[in-house]
């Protein structure tokens, strides 16, 4: 493999395929012992590289994939999908919140209509608990504009509750993120939680069979 490979890429410690270092999530052991998710990949030490998907990463805590890549006999909390989710979410809602303070988030059904009609939209958000009637309406507006097929993608991964904790503002049910710098750090932080998301324990990803 080429040097430029292994600087782009790394190999799941769980498929032992080639991905992308922005599709895997890099572990590495705390000084306590314990397994840490280095999702901004600046941690020292050794990392063991797992695709970065609920799935995967709970298959990796069930087949021992931590203490074969770290060659160690390791005791792991149960729930290390869940805690990485935890942060993959705690991540976005930050970045979503500077968004705010740069000028870059709409909220309020009116106004967030008004901007997908004219403004240049790097995301629509909908709480997970949305009211269908509201989503409805704006999405007709979305094809309205852009087409059946065009559009900035619309994400639905947080709860109102969450929003509003994010956005300092009661009732944000849905919100246009307007594109620009200020909206990049999110839309990396919310695909990174929604690529997390998208395989089921259903979907358990192949392994290498060890």
């Amino acid at each position: 493999m080429s040097r430029q490979s292994e600087l782009t890429e790394r190999q799941c410690a769980l498929t032992r395929e080639h991905r992308p270092v922005n599709e895997m999530i890099r572990f590495v052991l705390a000084p306590d012992g314990t397994v840490v998710a280095d999702l901004k990949r600046e941690l020292p030490g050794r990392g063991v590289w797992i695709t970065a998907t609920r799935a995967a990463v709970a298959a990796g805590e069930k087949k021992r994939v931590f203490s074969r890549g770290f060659k160690a006999d390791i005791r792991i909390e149960p729930g290390v999908a869940d805690r990485v989710e935890d942060r993959l979410t705690a991540l976005a809602l930050g970045a979503l919140g500077l968004a705010r303070k740069a000028g870059a988030v709409v909220t309020g059904f009116s106004k967030v209509e008004a901007a997908l009609e004219k403004d240049d939209i790097a995301a629509l958000v909908h709480a997970s608990d949305a009211a269908e009637d509201g989503i409805r309406k704006l999405a007709a507006i979305r094809v309205a504009r852009f087409g059946p097929a065009g559009g900035p993608p619309v994400l639905r991964s947080f709860t109102s509750g969450q929003l509003d904790l994010a956005l300092g503002r009661a009732n944000v049910i849905h919100a246009a993120i307007l594109a620009g710098r200020a909206s990049r750090s999110f839309m990396a932080c919310a695909c990174a939680l929604d690529r997390f998301r998208a395989d089921s324990a259903a979907n358990e990803p192949a392994t290498d069979g060890s």
